[in-house]
């Protein structure tokens, strides 16, 4: 392991806003479930999360526009963490946390209702037919997501894949989810939608290369 990765490692364990649960003891509570709200941002304003956040571009950029509420990037790569956490940390943001932990997991850290919106943020399309269940869109993760969501929250896919682009919006279409917008180039069209200018760093990379970013809003309908 490179020395700039085990640093990055050292410095997020003194980071109070980053959380490391350990992921080998499935059975281990996990205190803050149910009390993020009280106990880790103390106050009562709305949770975003953002899956597979990365870097946690989205998670620091919005927790930038909108004070009023209160952001979550999940990855289990702790040195893409480290970059959204430093960057909240010296812009001392106090509406930003970090969870590193895998998104599967989701439902032993958070309770029923306790989120009020999701991003998933260009996630790795798990493009082989065997990894069909590791798609953040699949059915199976809609369902963990419909366990810790507020009824009648918005969920929104960001992706340079076609491919899964589609795929989510038969998954939308299939299990009776309601879309509420689709687009496959987000910046061809003409029609203006709020928080997506924010780029990410993989999200400027595919740019560069001339490819389309898809973006898909839903709500879960179960």
């Amino acid at each position: 392991m490179a020395k700039n990765k085990l640093k990055k490692f050292a410095e997020l364990k003194t980071l109070a806003h980053v959380i490391e649960p350990p992921i080998d003891e499935p059975n281990k509570s996990f205190d803050l479930k149910g009390q993020w709200s009280r106990d880790f941002f103390k106050n009562e304003n709305p949770i975003t999360l953002e899956l597979g956040c990365g870097r946690g571009e989205y998670t620091v950029a919005l927790a930038k526009k909108f004070p009023q509420k209160n952001f979550i990037g999940i990855d289990v790569k702790g040195s893409r963490i480290w970059s959204g956490a430093k960057e909240s940390q010296e812009n001392k943001l106090t509406n930003v946390g970090f969870l590193r932990t895998r998104v599967d997991l989701i439902q032993k850290y958070f309770s029923k209702n306790e989120i009020d919106e999701i991003w998933i943020t260009f996630p790795d399309p798990q493009l082989k037919r065997s990894r069909l269940k590791k798609r953040l869109t699949h059915p199976k993760f809609l369902n963990l997501y419909n366990q810790i969501l507020k009824p009648n929250s918005v969920i929104h896919l960001k992706t340079d894949s076609q491919f899964f682009h589609g795929f989510t919006l038969g998954v939308i279409s299939g299990e009776g989810h309601i879309l509420k917008d689709s687009t496959n180039d987000l910046y061809a069209s003409e029609v203006q939608r709020d928080n997506l200018d924010i780029k990410t760093y993989y999200e400027k990379i595919f740019l560069k290369k001339g490819m389309s970013i898809t973006y898909l809003k839903f709500i879960l309908n179960y």
